[in-house]
C-alpha cells in the first residue's frame, strides 16, 4: 500500500554502546545499556568502521552477541557505530494507549489470559456466596465492586436442611450442624404419618454440644383449639408433649402437619423456648388442632438442638424443612 508522506517506521532499532578497539583483535561483544544484545543475523545490522559501512557476512559476521570482523583491528581503527535493526516486521512494545478495542480480533482474549480476579464463567459457585465475595455494579456508569454482605437479604429465613423419610424411624433430630450462632431462632415444618394408633409426639432439647437429649425439668402448655376444656399445663417433667392427647392415628387417611419454632437456643440470657401448632386426626378420623409452648426450667442454659419422638411406636414417614431466621 502506498503512503502519503513519510512511510511509518517499524522494527526494533538499537544503537550499540561504544566499543573501544583492542589492538590486533577481531571479535567484540555488543551491548545496549551495558546488556548483551543478539541480532537476528548480520543482515539485520548496519556497521560503520573507520567511516565506511561494512558488508554483512563478508566484512563481519555475528554469533550470538559477538561481532567478528574479517581481519584483526588495530589501535587506530574506530568502530563508528553498530546499529541493530531487529526484526523489521516486529512492532516491538506498543506505545501507551495505542491498543484499542478495534485492534483486538473477535474472541482473541480467552480465559487463559484473564487473572483470577476477573469475573468469567470458568468456575461455578455452587452455594451461597461468602460475605466477602464481591460483585460488580455500575454506579452511574462507573464499575465498582461490592461485598455480598452488603446486598444479601437481612430478613426472612434461610433453609438449613430438608429431607424425606419413607420408612419407619424413631425420631427427627437436629444438632449443632444446623443450630449455630449464625441464627438466633429456628423453624421446623414437618408433615408425616405414624405407625401406632392413639399416639402423640414428644420433644426434648439437647445439650449445648448437641450430642444428647436433656431429661431435666421442662414446663409446657398445650391447648386444643375448639375445645376449651382440653388444656394441659405441666411443670418439672422430663419431656414436652407436643400433643396433649394421644390422638394421632395410623389409618391411611390420617397424619399430621406441624409448625414448630425453636427460639434462642444458644442464648444464656433468655430461656430457650419452643412454640408450635399441629393438626392431625385420631383413630376415629376426628380432626384436632392444637397450639403449645414450652421451655426448660433452667433459663440460662444453652441448647445445641432438639429431638422429636413418639409417645409409642414410630414415625411411619415424614418430610421436613428446617429454617434459620436471619439476624
Amino acid at each position: 500500500m502506498a503512503y502519503i508522506g513519510t512511510k511509518p517506521t517499524v522494527g526494533n532499532f538499537q544503537i550499540c554502546d561504544a566499543i573501544s578497539v583492542v589492538n590486533n583483535q577481531a571479535a567484540y561483544t555488543m551491548q545496549v545499556g551495558s546488556v548483551n544484545v543478539t541480532p537476528q543475523s548480520a543482515n539485520h545490522m548496519i556497521v560503520s568502521l573507520n567511516g565506511t559501512i561494512q558488508k554483512p557476512n563478508s566484512s563481519f559476521t555475528v554469533s550470538g552477541s559477538t561481532i567478528t570482523f574479517a581481519s584483526n583491528l588495530v589501535t587506530n581503527d574506530v568502530i563508528d557505530f553498530i546499529q541493530i535493526l531487529g526484526d523489521v516486521l516486529d512492532l516491538g512494545v506498543p506505545s501507551d494507549a495505542t491498543v484499542t478495542a478495534a485492534k483486538l480480533g473477535a474472541n482473541s482474549v480467552t480465559s487463559a489470559k484473564l487473572n483470577n480476579d476477573i469475573i468469567s464463567g470458568t468456575t461455578e459457585l455452587a452455594s451461597e456466596p461468602a460475605d466477602t465475595d464481591e460483585f460488580l455494579v455500575s454506579d452511574a456508569g462507573t464499575l465498582k465492586r461490592i461485598d455480598y454482605s452488603l446486598i444479601k437479604a437481612s430478613g426472612g429465613m434461610t433453609l438449613l436442611n430438608s429431607g424425606s423419610v419413607s420408612s419407619t424411624t424413631s425420631q427427627l433430630s437436629f444438632n449443632t450442624t444446623y443450630v449455630t450462632t449464625t441464627h438466633r431462632h429456628y423453624r421446623l415444618l414437618m408433615s408425616g404419618k405414624v405407625t401406632t394408633d392413639n399416639t402423640g409426639i414428644r420433644m426434648r432439647f439437647k445439650n449445648e454440644a448437641g450430642t444428647s437429649a436433656i431429661t431435666s425439668p421442662y414446663s409446657y402448655n398445650v391447648t386444643d383449639i375448639g375445645n376449651s376444656s382440653s388444656e394441659t399445663q405441666q411443670s418439672s417433667v422430663d419431656r414436652i408433649e407436643i400433643t396433649n392427647q394421644n390422638y394421632l392415628g395410623n389409618a391411611a387417611n390420617e397424619g399430621f402437619n406441624l409448625i414448630l419454632d425453636f427460639m434462642s437456643p444458644l442464648s444464656n440470657t433468655v430461656p430457650t423456648m419452643a412454640e408450635w401448632q399441629i393438626g392431625g386426626a385420631n383413630n376415629s378420623d376426628a380432626f384436632k388442632y392444637q397450639i403449645g409452648a414450652a421451655r426448660r426450667n433452667d433459663g440460662t442454659e444453652k441448647h445445641g438442638g432438639f429431638l422429636l419422638y413418639m409417645t409409642s411406636g414410630d414415625f411411619a414417614e415424614y418430610t421436613y424443612e428446617f429454617y434459620g431466621y436471619n439476624k
